[in-house]
């Protein structure tokens, strides 16, 4: 399992978290953002650092899900000691267990899967536990359906001091700890869907005899075209309808069978699934990329929780009732099925069909711009030959790699402190360089008086307190401290136990080891020093990301064409929708969305424009757009989407819009990387012979300005010019 970086990021914040005095630490992510695999991943590796420790998993009640978090747990995580209800009933907790219940089988009222003698037991079972020395870490999945005094009664019997709720839609606790994963980070790494797209290429006037029967049939139209689109890239995926149904809507039900029959979907042919409270069929493997099934019914239960990444197209019927239904269904299909973009528009999308309003209006108020009309465009003829140089990452990074972050580390070690072959030398340069080289355990505390509890405690006396080593007693802050100095560079707890021990361990063998220590003498040294080997690693490897960028080429080239189409969201919902002549794309509409306010103005410009002759607006993310490469503030690559590509009199500029300067002179610009984005832009035009720069709005004249030759923060100055003059 490798994690992306948002999630070891998260990771890292959890154990950050569980030290702070707050007892609720709330993670709040995306339905897609892999929450199971960061929490079981941190599981993992706390129990490794934290001996006597038992997490309890607690699900909602609906979809087995404690059995579907526990498989998860046992794919991803070899080593792992996981538990159900049923088997903590059979031997009680024990030590490093991960144990999956189900909230509805402790708290329901009438449920049966506890008599009164067995939930007796349960509790004795946690008495014995905590009479044992262990103590309980405990997850609320889903907390936003179990924060009831019942959840709370059952949560207080385990006397734990650290909760973890995570849900996609939290209700807030004032005193928690708050790690949230932002859904423009998940995206990113490409793990769910770019775009949901609601009702396609829907007519403005829609005449059927049957709405159930024309939803159904624009979403078997969508999945052969998915079908086809991955069988282009030679993937072998189905992609799955998921059709929900109202609760009590037997006949609506029935009509829907009945016309997915006269397309070949039957449950006897294995096409069709369906999963009620009652009825469970074709269900087995239809999580599988190339299942049979091409639809699922389902009803509101299957709302929560369900994973089956190749779901990419919801039909949400509806049936003449005023009923409420959860946002989270989206969820069920924003998942990327193999956890990438395939850097197509068609692929990269999930798709609604619905006639129920008040449904689409919610949707795109909990989603906000990630919930737009779309269609697809098409390039005019006389704008496909146009030709740009693209620029592409060639900087491999070496952060996860255990074999080339070990040779960094030696390699900085060297450079920072002058170490080499010789050990003693290297143990006397490291003790210049602070380090605690004792063989028993060092820490400091201050003694002194003061009248205030404001002291500064260069007025006290410092002390140090040595402690002999026992491996038995510190054993656990050894793990817990290698496993930290590992988060700093997303190394698992495993390569980084063997990185420290090659560098210092005398029984393992390594040609650049800096000290030759016995195995014991290795926990006081990483217990002592921490915090430098920390530093030490961190720096380490930015450092040879620096040196990365010496040794091969900082990008490369490709050849950009605008894209032959496009998928064009706009918003239905604008009184003026008229047709944008000058874009290069037919039938582009003046309600495109999502855009800046800059993007709006600016495409106004153009299209008033009478030396603008055409324009085309970048996309900005993936590789058929046109991308310039620069580097952020840490050295690391990052590619640059300029917005627009326009041609004036015949010459091609390329034009970057930011926020813009309110009326008093203040920037509006929330980008921090403006500056340097302007000078790669600036290089790359001087480098192709183009013509452009960066655009932002003046406020106090209502003017779009544009800085074309030294970038400046400051409206007023010279650097800023009306774009009307220069385009004139």
């Amino acid at each position: 399992m490798k994690l992306k970086e948002f999630q070891l990021e998260a990771v890292k914040k959890l154990f950050e978290a569980m030290e702070t005095p707050a007892r609720d630490i709330i993670l709040k992510s995306p339905t897609g953002s892999g929450k199971t695999i960061i929490l079981t991943y941190f599981m993992h590796q706390y129990i490794q650092s934290f001996p006597k420790t038992v997490f309890v998993w607690l699900t909602p009640g609906k979809g087995n899900l404690e059995e579907q978090s526990k498989a998860k747990m046992d794919k991803y995580i070899h080593a792992s000691q996981t538990k159900l209800l049923s088997d903590v009933m059979a031997s009680g907790f024990e030590e490093n267990d991960s144990c999956f219940i189900n909230w509805e089988k402790l708290t329901k009222k009438g449920n049966n899967a506890l008599k009164d003698s067995e939930r007796t037991n349960f509790l004795e079972h946690i008495q014995h536990a905590l009479n044992d020395g262990l103590h309980f870490v405990i997850v609320v999945d889903e907390s936003h359906q179990n924060n009831t005094i019942k959840a709370d009664e059952i949560i207080q019997y385990f006397h734990t001091n650290k909760i973890i709720r995570c849900s996609a839609t939290p209700k807030g606790i004032a005193t928690a700890e708050i790690i949230e994963i932002s859904e423009e980070e998940v995206i990113a790494a490409g793990l769910i869907k770019k775009m949901l797209v609601i009702n396609q290429d829907f007519p403005q006037i829609i005449e059927t005899e049957n709405q159930t029967e024309f939803l159904l049939g624009k979403a078997l139209a969508k999945q052969r075209e998915l079908r086809s689109e991955f069988l282009k890239i030679d993937v072998d995926l189905n992609p799955l309808i998921v059709i929900q149904l109202p609760n009590k809507s037997e006949t609506l039900q029935d009509s829907v069978e009945r016309y997915l029959e006269t397309k070949g979907l039957t449950y006897e042919n294995g096409q069709l699934a369906i999963w009620l409270s009652d009825r469970h069929e074709n269900l087995e493997g239809i999580d599988t990329p190339n299942a049979k099934s091409s639809a699922v019914i389902i009803k509101q239960a299957v709302a929560t929780g369900w994973d089956c990444p190749r779901a990419y197209i919801l039909v949400k019927l509806r049936d003449n009732m005023d009923e409420t239904f959860e946002i989270q269904t989206i969820g069920r299909i924003r998942r990327m099925p193999e956890a990438k973009h395939y850097e197509n528009d068609i692929l990269d999308s999930c798709y609604l069909y619905t006639l129920d309003e008040k449904f689409t209006a919610c949707v795109k108020m909990a989603l906000n711009k990630g919930a737009l009309n779309a269609c697809t465009l098409f390039l005019k003829n006389e704008y496909k030959d146009i030709t740009l140089i693209g620029e592409h990452r060639t900087m491999v990074t070496s952060t996860r790699n255990p074999q080339k972050a070990l040779q960094a580390i030696a390699s900085y070690a060297e450079k920072e402190y002058g170490v080499g072959t010789n050990k003693a030398e290297n143990k006397t340069r490291l003790q210049t360089a602070g380090f605690e080289l004792s063989e028993d355990i060092v820490k400091h505390t201050f003694s002194g008086e003061t009248a205030t509890l404001a002291f500064n405690s260069t007025d006290m006396n410092k002390i140090k307190v040595t402690e002999r080593l026992d491996t038995h007693i510190h054993g656990r802050d050894y793990h817990q401290k290698i496993g930290k100095i590992g988060l700093e560079i997303g190394m698992e707890y495993s390569y980084m136990n063997t990185i420290i021990r090659k560098l210092f361990d005398k029984n393992f063998k390594y040609s650049r080891k800096i000290l030759a220590l016995e195995p014991r003498a290795v926990y006081a040294f990483v217990i002592n020093n921490d915090d430098k080997l920390r530093y030490l690693v961190r720096e380490a490897m930015a450092y040879e990301m620096a040196q990365l960028k010496m040794d091969i080429p900082s990008k490369s080239y490709y050849e950009f064409h605008i894209p032959q189409s496009c998928l064009f969201t706009y918003n239905g919902d604008a009184k003026t929708q008229h047709i944008m002549e000058k874009n290069v794309y037919q039938n582009y509409l003046s309600s495109a969305a999502p855009r800046s306010t800059p993007e709006v103005k600016f495409e106004k410009f153009c299209e008033r424009s009478a030396s603008v002759e055409w324009w085309y607006k970048n996309g900005d993310k993936g590789n058929e757009y046109l991308s310039i490469v620069y580097q952020d503030n840490s050295g690391k690559q990052k590619l640059f989407y300029p917005d627009y590509i326009i041609s004036v009199k015949g010459e091609i500029w390329i034009v970057e819009t930011k926020g813009g300067f309110d009326r008093s002179g203040n920037s509006q610009d929330i980008d921090l990387y403006t500056p340097k984005k302007f000078k790669v832009l600036k290089d790359y035009l001087t480098e192709h012979g183009l013509k452009g720069g960066i655009v932002r709005n003046d406020a106090a004249t209502d003017e779009l300005c544009i800085c074309m030759d030294t970038y400046s923060e400051d409206i007023n100055s010279d650097n800023w010019v009306i774009l009307s003059s220069v385009l004139e």
